[in-house]
């Protein structure tokens, strides 16, 4: 097997079991040296040491940190215990994440703001630990872990799935930011049986979403020859790809009776022909002011 990350270093969150572990080990495979991080992982019994002990008996290089996500000191001696071990990371895995499931009508907000600081603020403190060793060395390889519950919603996942949702614009802007700088960003959204997916799916439906079958779609995202501002679906061994659209749309004006006449052309601004992804939010302005014949205003 061709090992295509050889001596990068890689850095995953939440490792210690389900998706994290499979991602750590599948980077392993592939010649990654892993920083294998879970809450509470440098105890002696974790899981977090069980899957670094796991690595290297397969001949592969970990370490493990027991930091959380949500202290941004703590991740930044992450990285640095990273770079004292090996000179550098290359990779970073944002996938530590907890679920508070309820209704919206029912949900309390601290809830809400637990699911947001882990998954959301998590990811911020990883990225930025890494952020400017990544430009400084003009490599980095950076993948969010969405869900199609933010992409599309999911009934008693508003917390989750808001949370979700913005990883994906996190991404697009650090792709944007970093792609002078050899950082690609990309987005994963993974359905696999974890811990986080007990009594959410059947049981014949968790049969088939071993976690193991979403790491190779991550060995895509990166490598040297990796995609950025890519959202990769993936479970059961499938892969699909999400994208953020902007339709034609119509243009109205300023008649007195615009509100009416947006009220009557809805099916015609979410008409998708002719839709397209944008290259930045900047589209929009261009393609609103192109229509109301101000084009020159946005050279």
């Amino acid at each position: 097997m061709k090992k295509h990350l050889q001596d990068r270093v890689a850095v995953v969150t939440g490792a210690g079991g389900g998706l994290g572990r499979a991602h750590a080990l599948e980077l392993a495979r592939h010649g990654a040296r892993v920083v294998v991080n879970d809450l509470g992982g440098d105890r002696p019994d974790s899981a977090a040491m069980r899957v670094a002990e796991e690595i290297r008996r397969l001949g592969g290089e970990a370490i493990v940190d027991g930091g959380d996500v949500t202290d941004f000191a703590r991740m930044e001696a992450m990285v640095a215990a990273a770079v004292d071990e090996w000179g550098r990371v290359d990779v970073l895995v944002n996938n530590a994440g907890i679920l508070r499931d309820k209704s919206f009508a029912k949900m309390a907000l601290d809830d809400f703001r637990a699911v947001l600081d882990v998954h959301v603020m998590g990811a911020v403190n990883c990225t930025k630990a890494v952020w400017e060793r990544m430009r400084a060395q003009n490599h980095g390889r950076i993948v969010m872990t969405t869900s199609s519950s933010g992409l599309y919603g999911n009934f008693g996942q508003a917390n989750y799935g808001a949370a979700k949702m913005a990883l994906v614009g996190l991404m697009q802007t650090l792709a944007l930011e970093g792609a002078r700088h050899g950082i690609r960003v990309n987005c994963l959204a993974p359905s696999a049986a974890t811990g986080m997916t007990a009594g959410v799916l059947p049981g014949e439906a968790l049969a088939g979403l071993a976690p193991e079958k979403v790491s190779p779609g991550l060995i895509a995202l990166v490598g040297d020859d990796a995609p950025t501002r890519m959202v990769l679906l993936a479970g059961a061994g499938s892969f699909e790809c999400a994208h953020v659209t902007m339709t034609q749309g119509v243009f109205i004006g300023e008649a007195g009776d615009a509100a009416e006449r947006v009220r009557r052309s809805l099916d015609a601004i979410r008409d998708r022909a002719g839709e397209r992804v944008p290259e930045s939010g900047w589209e929009q302005y261009q393609l609103e002011l192109s229509k109301a014949g101000l084009a020159s205003e946005v050279a």
